[in-house]
Order: C-alpha cells, then sequence, then structure tokens
C-alpha cells in the first residue's frame, strides 16, 4: 500500500504561534476542508457566493426527510468541487439523516478515499439548535 505523503497544509482555522503558522497533515487538511463546507454559510465568501451547506442554519427547518434530500444535493455538489484532486470522486459517499427521532439534530456522515493511495477517511457530523453543541463526532 503505498504511502501517504505527508506534506504540510496551514491548519484551519489559522493559528499563528511562536514558531509561525500551524500546520496540518493531508488527512487532517481534508477534514478541515471538509468542516469549511459544512459550517460556511452561501453567499459568506465573496467570490465564492455558491460555496458552503451553512448547515447551523439548517437545523432551523422541519427536520424531515425532504430537508435531508435537499442537504445532501447541496453538500455533494460543493465537496465534490472542494475537494478536487485530493479525494477519489467516485469513493465520496455522503449521507444526511433528519427525522423527527433526532429531534433538533441534523447528522451528516461522510465517507471517501484520499486520491493516489486509496486511504478510506469516514467522518460523522451532526448539528443542532443548541449553537456550543455543533461539531465533529469523529
Amino acid at each position: 500500500m503505498p504511502r501517504l505523503s505527508d506534506e504540510p497544509y496551514l491548519k484551519f482555522p489559522l493559528k499563528i504561534t511562536a514558531r509561525g503558522a500551524s500546520l496540518s497533515s493531508r488527512a487532517a487538511h481534508v477534514r478541515e476542508q471538509i468542516e469549511q463546507v459544512l459550517f460556511t454559510n452561501p453567499g459568506e465568501r465573496v467570490f465564492r457566493p455558491e460555496f458552503g451547506l451553512g448547515v447551523r442554519s439548517l437545523v432551523f427547518e422541519p427536520n424531515s426527510p425532504s430537508l435531508a434530500e435537499v442537504a445532501k444535493q447541496r453538500l455533494t455538489a460543493s465537496l465534490a468541487k472542494a475537494l478536487q484532486g485530493e479525494v477519489n470522486s467516485n469513493s465520496l459517499n455522503i449521507e444526511v439523516e433528519a427525522s423527527p427521532e433526532y429531534g433538533e439534530r441534523l447528522l451528516i456522515r461522510i465517507s471517501y478515499s484520499l486520491a493516489k493511495i486509496g486511504k478510506e477517511e469516514q467522518h460523522v457530523f451532526w448539528a443542532s439548535r443548541g449553537g456550543g453543541e455543533n461539531g465533529p463526532v469523529s
């Protein structure tokens, strides 16, 4: 199995320490890109108004399967573009769960394999109306 090239990437969010800018590994960088897409509101970036899902605003919508489908479509389009070259496009799998049994929570599962090396990654994120509870599960 090929080894993961571990070239440094700038960490997100950007942190400056006495040693300089904090860095991330390639796998961590891809996860950080996913978080940027999830938590950036559409229209928030001036030169990329289509970028982002705005998951924090979605939790105020009625929790239903139709919300999950809309979120999945928006997320798939945003992630395919944001992760181009980093992730095998045919390996990107996104599941969004929104149902009344979750209350005010939206669960998102994203799995993919890193390009060129095929390393499988899976992450689960959730968002809720509580504000402080938003974030990654894994």
